[in-house]
């Protein structure tokens, strides 16, 4: 299809793309700043020159056909290039600025990284960062996420990598805890201990089960109090009494470990990025950030 003949107008693309996002005529009005009655021509002068549906109209909202939901996903990747190249043009090296989405687990990014951006904000006040914390492994290619924090190689193809360190995933108990039941001073000892373990949900790292795994090679029976999809509740329950656990180091702040002999098979960080933003000087400070952070703290809280 050639452009000069094209049935895809950039405007009618553009509102489209804030319809599919906004899920209704009214919301996408808004963010467009025009009416509600303009959004809906816009809609319906594109489907009539396609000759396809593109949403499902719903008393509750708007739904994508799968010819709409075809067309939003090409449209979103173009317009992401489009603001990437934009902000790529507007910065150098020596001022990087711009929009950056940043996307790591739930735990490590609420208890290790959040307390460590102010620093890098106040470096670099031109970077809009906007952390997405998933456990699941947000799609870089599609943008949802410009840069990723992963404790597992990356598995998708096209995707340049930074190894940033070790983490070690050890044994921890509360102060409380420990003075209600006692130390266990030998892994038999677990037997006479309650243990908080991961449930199902998007599991954070390889190894997550593992001290399962060792309790259940040495047939050894405990107590399992509580299992939880999230490393962080994890830590908040263990946090409050209620058992003993295996959580990367960086919940080490205010625990205690337990078995000092005994940890995980390690676990390995990786910095990630799509190829396209290989040049982009915001994602270069970042990351150069984030491994000298790493350097000085040993992923320790």
């Amino acid at each position: 299809m050639s452009v000069r003949g094209s049935k895809l107008d950039w405007d009618k693309l553009r509102v489209f793309h804030a319809v599919a996002q906004a899920g209704s005529f009214t919301h996408a009005a808004d963010t467009l700043n025009l009416s509600q009655s303009a959004v809906s021509r816009q809609i319906s002068a594109l489907e009539d020159s396609l000759g396809v549906s593109l949403f499902h109209r719903h008393a509750r909202g708007l739904i994508l056909t799968e010819q709409g939901d075809l067309l939003f996903k090409t449209v979103h990747d173009v317009f992401a290039k489009l603001n990437n190249v934009e902000d790529m043009l507007t910065e150098t090296k020596d001022n990087p600025q711009g929009p950056l989405r940043v996307t790591t687990t739930v735990a490590f990014g609420s208890v290790w990284l959040t307390p460590r951006l102010k620093d890098f904000i106040r470096a670099h006040p031109k970077i809009e960062v906007a952390l997405r914390l998933d456990d699941r492994d947000l799609d870089l290619a599609m943008r949802e996420a410009d840069v990723a924090i992963r404790f597992h190689e990356p598995r998708e193809p096209d995707l340049i990598q930074r190894h940033l360190g070790t983490l070690q995933v050890l044994m921890f108990a509360s102060p409380d805890y420990l003075k209600d039941r006692g130390t266990p001073h030998t892994f038999a000892d677990l037997a006479n201990h309650t243990i908080i373990t991961f449930g199902e949900g998007t599991e954070p790292f390889d190894t997550v089960h593992w001290l399962e795994e060792e309790l259940e090679r040495h047939n050894l029976q405990t107590t399992t109090s509580l299992r939880v999809n999230n490393l962080y509740g994890i830590y908040r329950a263990v946090k409050a009494g209620l058992g003993i656990a295996m959580l990367p180091e960086y919940f080490a702040r205010d625990l205690v470990r337990v078995l000092p002999d005994l940890a995980a098979p390690p676990v390995e960080g990786y910095f990630v990025y799509p190829e396209e933003l290989r040049n982009s000087a915001r994602v270069a400070v970042f990351r150069d950030y984030l491994v000298k952070e790493i350097a000085r703290s040993r992923f320790q809280s």
